[in-house]
């Protein structure tokens, strides 16, 4: 008889449904419960930025409405995505599916994520290995992939996009990009890099953010250009901690830039702004304020990962900032459980 961990079932909060809905013509983040709602909370900036007519306001509504809907069926429509991709699509570059490889990944990110679990491995030790973009704000900066993947898994993904194959957006903000899942590369490549390199660096860079209780992941990719998304409103993520990866192409703007924690009321005072360097990654805490700058010309692409941990989102949803309602769902969905890791006794023959 040995003992096995329990597949874990994750989960939404509720509010995945009302709240943090994104209208892009007016640049803001609404909760939207019904036409009185959202007219007595957002009434008055809604007119200071450009909905002044009845007409404006029922667009709103309708748009509003549609974009519940959409979230509504998201699990089930990005399962059937999933495995339609999977019996169907032909990769171009299949070996970017094997198994992550160390030959894959930068030699400053394996030196730091080996440091990260040596005897005696403190932050003091890991700073030394990384480049500290900003203490204050606690954003780091280090190579993950070398040039050779990431030009192997954008070809890939450009092959995919220009596939006739049925693609879901990357997030509620962005147009353009692919799920990773979807296209199946969360097992043999998101998942081992969240646990055996991210999780190590994450334990010692922000303990107190969950770093070393990561137990889920959303991976996209999102691309910038020219007559499609061309730059990101101000936001926070859906997650505990965020690395961001640029994978190229060639570009001009596009910058990120960082305000303070979403809490913070004078969170956007003399933002910080990051430039993006092919296969560097850039590490955050969730709740840091960030947005991207417009592209000037070209293409960027650009691997996004939350990174979730359950045992501190189970107490606390990120994003309404109340115990979550939870709302069974598909894979890792948003990273939340019902409860704690079980084991359960199984036979093992021998």
């Amino acid at each position: 008889m040995a003992t096995v961990a329990a597949p874990r079932r994750f989960c939404r909060c509720a509010c995945f449904y009302t709240d943090n809905l994104y209208v892009a013509r007016y640049g803001l983040h609404v909760r939207f419960r019904g036409e009185q709602q959202l007219l007595r909370d957002y009434g008055p900036i809604l007119r200071s930025r450009g909905c002044v007519s009845a007409k404006d306001f029922q667009q709103l509504l309708a748009e509003l409405e549609q974009e519940v809907e959409r979230r509504q069926r998201l699990g089930p429509e990005s399962a059937a995505r999933k495995a339609l991709i999977a019996s169907s699509y032909h990769p171009a570059r299949p070996e970017v599916y094997d198994s992550l490889q160390d030959a894959a990944l930068a030699p400053e990110f394996l030196a730091a994520a080996e440091y990260s679990v040596s005897p005696g491995a403190d932050l003091k030790g890991l700073l030394q290995r990384l480049e500290t973009v900003s203490g204050e704000k606690r954003i780091y900066r280090v190579p993950v992939f070398t040039a050779p993947f990431c030009q192997a898994l954008l070809e890939e993904l450009e092959h995919f996009e220009q596939s006739d194959m049925p693609k879901g957006r990357p997030n509620t903000m962005n147009n353009y990009g692919v799920l990773l899942h979807e296209l199946g590369l969360d097992e043999p490549l998101m998942t081992p890099l969240r646990e055996r390199f991210l999780q190590p660096l994450m334990a010692l860079l922000y303990p107190d953010c969950g770093g070393g209780r990561l137990d889920s992941h959303r991976a996209f990719v999102v691309k910038y250009a020219l007559g499609q998304d061309l730059e990101l409103g101000c936001h926070y993520d859906n997650a505990e901690l965020t690395l961001n990866v640029a994978l190229g192409k060639v570009f001009t703007g596009g910058a990120l830039y960082f305000g303070g924690l979403f809490q913070a009321p004078t969170a956007l005072t003399e933002p910080l702004e990051v430039e993006h360097v092919v296969g560097q990654g850039v590490l955050h805490r969730g709740g840091q304020l960030h947005g991207a700058r417009p592209l000037g010309t070209g293409e960027r692409w650009n691997l996004v990962v939350w990174l979730r941990a359950s045992a501190v989102r189970n107490r606390l949803c990120p994003m309404c900032r109340c115990e979550p309602d939870l709302v069974d769902d598909e894979g890792f969905s948003d990273g939340f459980t019902r409860e704690e890791p079980t084991t359960v006794d199984v036979c093992v023959l021998t």
